[in-house]
């Protein structure tokens, strides 16, 4: 009996988040599309790469997102069901306790969250890449970037690079300028009008250059037209936005922030932040079946829109509690990996503590 009520909840569990899923983004869809139609008019961008490049490419983010919410909304309907219905207080009496209970509600959580890291480090970077690109070709307002002019990068321990401003789109630099000192101060100094990016051999190409190259009793000038260096700067190195770790599988993202760290590039606590973040972020899943089946559990007077009432409130103290942590591991007043998981540690502590003084 106890394994067909695993499969039944199990079951029920998943009919009623995939239910709750598709109705939200539906939902999302629409106000999104109302919202932005004016721009995708305007720009000239055609229904297929609206409902194609954009919309298709952006399900798998929104599902990414609102499957805590999903599974938190099932589990809360489904076990206030079951306590309505008295059929908790039943398996009680039969000698289920509610530790045996709860394992086919965590035994669906890990299955989401298993299925949610999988398709967040393999799959959803892709269709971000596809989308984050309609966005910055047709919604301006999105993707903001980090670094736009007033470029500063360290090549090394004594080298400094200086971008006045970078074109991303076109990987070109303008208004270089490279600074080189030792023990006595300035050794040399180069500038250059345009810092052209060549796929083809990976380097930077420099267009009117002027170097000088300074001694005890002067400086020497030397101009050239064109020259290829190798640089320890890369595009990606000279243009960030807020969106970037969302492109990047794990492995990738791993390797950006080092490139950041590496190119002295400063502000790396974000990206930090916002990786750290979506590796836990499937813990939440855990901790919402967690807390919705400790609070769904007791039967209570006010019935269905007493659970709902309390899966708000949860809700809104879960998300306000984690944007509340983020800032602080921006700006390095906790490390960034306290940040991302503070507010994923403190509910999951405080739904273990509604769940052992649950009436068992």
């Amino acid at each position: 009996m106890v394994n067909k009520l695993d499969r039944y909840i199990f079951l029920r569990l998943l009919t009623i988040t995939l239910f709750v899923i598709v109705i939200l983004v539906f939902i999302f869809v629409m106000i999104d599309f109302s919202e932005n139609s004016d721009d995708y008019t305007d720009k000239g961008a055609k229904m297929a790469e609206v409902w194609g490049d954009y919309y298709l490419n952006y399900i798998p983010e929104m599902t990414r997102l609102i499957l805590p919410v999903a599974v938190f909304t099932a589990c809360l309907f489904l076990t206030g069901q079951l306590s309505e219905r008295i059929e908790i207080t039943a398996l009680k009496a039969a000698g289920v306790s509610l530790y045996r209970l709860i394992v086919p509600y965590l035994v669906f959580a890990i299955f989401c969250a298993g299925t949610i890291s999988f398709l967040d480090a393999n799959i959803i970077p892709t269709s971000n890449k596809v989308r984050i690109a309609f966005e910055k070709k047709y919604l301006k307002k999105k993707s903001k970037s980090i670094d736009d002019n007033d470029i500063y990068r360290q090549l090394s321990e004594n080298s400094i690079l200086q971008v006045n401003y970078y074109d991303a789109a076109r990987n070109i630099a303008y208004k270089v300028s490279f600074t080189e000192t030792n023990e006595s101060g300035v050794r040399s100094t180069t500038r250059a009008n345009q810092m052209l990016w060549d796929d083809e051999t990976s380097k930077w190409k420099l267009k009117n250059v002027t170097k000088r190259i300074f001694h005890p009793s002067g400086y020497m000038e030397i101009s050239q037209a064109e020259i290829d260096t190798s640089l320890s700067v890369y595009p990606r190195d000279l243009s960030r936005s807020t969106s970037d770790i969302y492109q990047l599988t794990y492995a990738e993202a791993l390797d950006y922030i080092e490139s950041i760290e590496r190119s002295g590039a400063g502000n790396a606590n974000l990206p930090k932040v916002q990786f750290y973040g979506r590796l836990v972020y499937p813990l939440s899943i855990i901790v919402v079946i967690i807390v919705g089946f400790a609070v769904a559990s007791v039967r209570r007077q006010g019935g269905k829109g007493l659970y709902i009432a309390a899966g708000l409130t949860i809700s809104f103290l879960y998300l306000a509690f984690m944007k509340i942590a983020e800032p602080f591991g921006y700006y390095g007043t906790i490390p960034p990996e306290i940040a991302a998981s503070m507010a994923h540690i403190s509910f999951f502590i405080v739904g273990l503590a509604l769940l052992i003084t649950a009436k068992k």
